[in-house]
């Protein structure tokens, strides 16, 4: 069987740009479970491994984004407190293509329309590689954190609890 040709994305070629190893990895999209987990187990990868990226907005500072395990949900307040805002809440649905250029289940931390803070679960630093998305559903970025870490400009903190 030949090898499937992946399309670079924009991820990809800002990966390229700046020099930095990473690996995109395609896996079976379906539509209607768009979860970490489904992302996971199509990928065979321990969900720990596998970083969701969702965007809030602070009262004080605007937009924000959180990568956290897939099987974690955003502390909004622990949120709050690394960000400086006084509340943080997850933006709707609707806005996140028209802010960030991304749609849910593609959104990648990796070269939204705008840099924004960004801030990464600690527990990125336990493995050598995570998977976020590659800007599209249907593939993902395996990357060392701290590669991805330096390139957002991202916080590695506690932002989540297990869900």
């Amino acid at each position: 069987m030949a090898k499937q040709r992946i399309e670079k994305t924009n991820v990809a070629r800002l990966l390229d740009k700046a020099k930095i190893t990473y690996e995109l990895v395609p896996y079976e999209v379906d539509e209607n479970n768009l979860a970490a987990s489904h992302v996971a187990e199509q990928l065979g990868q321990d969900i720990a491994t596998v970083f969701k990226t969702l965007v809030l907005k602070g009262d004080k500072n605007g937009y924000l984004v959180c990568v956290v395990p897939g099987d974690h949900e955003v502390d909004l307040k622990a949120a709050a407190r690394a960000s400086a805002n006084k509340w943080v809440e997850m933006i709707p649905m609707k806005d996140l293509l028209s802010v960030t250029g991304y749609i849910r289940g593609g959104c990648s931390p990796i070269g939204m329309k705008k840099r924004f803070a960004t801030y990464i679960h600690q527990s990125c630093l336990e493995h050598d590689f995570i998977y976020v998305s590659a800007g599209v559903r249907g593939l993902q970025v395996r990357i060392a954190p701290t590669d991805l870490i330096e390139y957002v400009g991202a916080v590695a903190t506690e932002i989540s609890t297990k869900a």
